[in-house]
């Protein structure tokens, strides 16, 4: 199958890149990094067709242009994690549905699409696919109504839609910002002290090479479509996230925990239902 993958060089971009290559897929892949910086980028650059291409510079064909893909993986979104700025709704929104419209028009009829668990607001507890979305952010209020324009679309063009809400990834490669990548800085610098919130609150973090593989799976099936949680379903605190994470890597390490505000963004607890992505991936694999 070929697939198109936007957003190819990014934190879960390329993990994507590399689990559909595995699956005999031909990968047809881009990001607005150029060919160079893509090559650093992705180990596996000489196995798959990259064309450099910002989505915001527009094509009066995509579809030709990303050489008639038979579906597409969209993880494309600028700006992350500033969750809170306007530019998600001025520029991201109008500019990634222009950019699926035109695929549709001109022949895609399988795409999936990655949203993000702040659609759901600051619900509480085990949240599920058919519950009400009340983002509470730019940025989850930009994916939601991305969702909803291009199931809107579904009322004139004939396509397979899945929609995935992605909880908490975490890996190598990470943008900077990411608690993984600030507990990795405090290995590397040799810190003696990690800053932190309380570290109550309640998360479903996932590893990104987890998180990829679901991702490929749902988007490589058609028997379940629609709003899928990508998560793993197991809710954690982020202090024994934190404490689990420098006791496997052996580091002794105090935890100043308060010393950051919980988010405003936020609930205290919440993680995600599998129970449809179960379905797509044999009960997430036995629970792996």
């Amino acid at each position: 199958m070929r697939v198109l993958v936007t957003g190819a060089t990014g934190f879960i971009g390329r993990y994507v890149v590399e689990k559909l290559l595995a699956l005999g897929c031909d990968v047809i892949a881009t990001a607005a990094n150029n060919p160079d910086e893509a090559k650093n980028v992705l180990p596996c650059f000489s196995d798959i067709n990259y064309i450099s291409k910002n989505l915001n510079n527009k094509e009066d064909n995509y579809f030709s242009f990303f050489k008639n893909p038979e579906a597409l993986i969209h993880l494309s979104w600028e700006g992350l994690p500033n969750y809170k700025e306007l530019f998600h709704i001025e520029r991201n929104l109008p500019s990634n549905y222009c950019f699926i419209k035109n695929m549709v028009e001109h022949g895609l009829n399988d795409i999936t699409i990655t949203g993000t668990c702040f659609e759901y607001g600051l619900q509480d507890g085990c949240l599920h696919e058919d519950m009400e979305a009340k983002p509470v952010t730019n940025y989850g209020l930009s994916k939601d109504c991305l969702r909803k324009f291009v199931h809107s679309l579904q009322n004139e063009h004939r396509f397979s839609f899945k929609w995935l809400r992605l909880f908490y990834p975490f890996g190598p490669g990470q943008g900077a910002k990411s608690l993984y990548s600030q507990m990795m800085n405090v290995i590397t610098t040799k810190s003696k002290e990690f800053n932190m919130s309380p570290g109550e609150q309640l998360r479903d973090y996932l590893p990104v090479e987890k998180m990829a593989g679901y991702i490929v799976t749902a988007a490589l099936q058609n028997n379940i479509g629609g709003i899928i949680n990508c998560c793993g379903g197991k809710p954690v605190s982020v202090r024994s996230f934190v404490e689990n994470f420098f006791k496997q890597q052996n580091y002794p390490i105090k935890l100043n925990l308060g010393y950051y505000p919980y988010p405003d963004f936020e609930p205290l607890a919440f993680w995600g239902d599998t129970g449809k992505l179960g379905k797509i991936v044999g009960r997430l694999r036995s629970n792996e």
